[in-house]
């Protein structure tokens, strides 16, 4: 079973929302030629390492009117949540290269309009988001400050994690109160994705 068909038979979407995701996919081969936008190494595994694997946050997020994702380079998860759930989310992405930023609006240009705001992520304007994601970004203490200015009170970041994410629980509530709650990764066994509420500086 190939990845593309791997990714359908998980996801389910619409024929609409895969020829969305197609483009996507056209654009960040064509595009990743001249920036780094993901390891060429993983292009062969786009539908599952990077499409699929940002789709699995859809199902562990609460509905939401905002989502924010911080961070998003090549789009993962950001622009995968605009276009699969484009008809429930206003979705934002905040990215702070240039060159970055202009590949996410060549790719909200030619499916679904989303919003990219190429600033730093801790001088944007907060962007009151009922979820805020980001993946890879920076260990969870320092990610929980910038996420904590993009998030509505009662709020929820959904966080991708890799397997040193205990120790990064650990020092993150050295400085903050939060509540955790723990997923499985549906595409590698050593990730885990993060759910977290209650977000106070300690």
């Amino acid at each position: 079973m190939t990845g593309k068909a791997v990714f359908c038979d998980r996801t389910n979407v619409s024929r609409e929302t895969l020829a969305m995701l197609e483009t996507y996919a056209k654009l960040l081969e064509s595009w990743n030629r001249r920036i780094n936008l993901v390891s060429a190494g993983t292009l062969e595994a786009l539908w599952t390492r990077h499409f699929l694997d940002s789709a699995q946050l859809l199902q562990m997020a609460p509905p939401a009117r905002r989502w924010v994702d911080l961070g998003s380079g090549g789009g993962f998860p950001g622009a995968v949540v605009a276009i699969m759930a484009r008809d429930m989310t206003e979705t934002v992405l905040i990215e702070a290269d240039q060159r970055k930023a202009a590949f996410l609006n060549a790719v909200s240009r030619q499916t679904t309009g989303f919003r990219v705001i190429s600033e730093r992520i801790e001088r944007a304007e907060p962007q009151c988001g009922d979820i805020v994601s980001a993946r890879a970004l920076a260990p969870l203490g320092r990610l929980l400050g910038l996420v904590h200015r993009h998030l509505k009170p009662d709020g929820r970041a959904i966080l991708p994690k890799g397997r040193k994410v205990q120790g990064e629980i650990r020092q993150a509530l050295e400085h903050w109160r939060f509540d955790c709650e723990t997923y499985p990764s549906e595409t590698s066994n050593e990730a885990v994705i993060l759910s977290i509420g209650g977000i106070e500086r300690a």
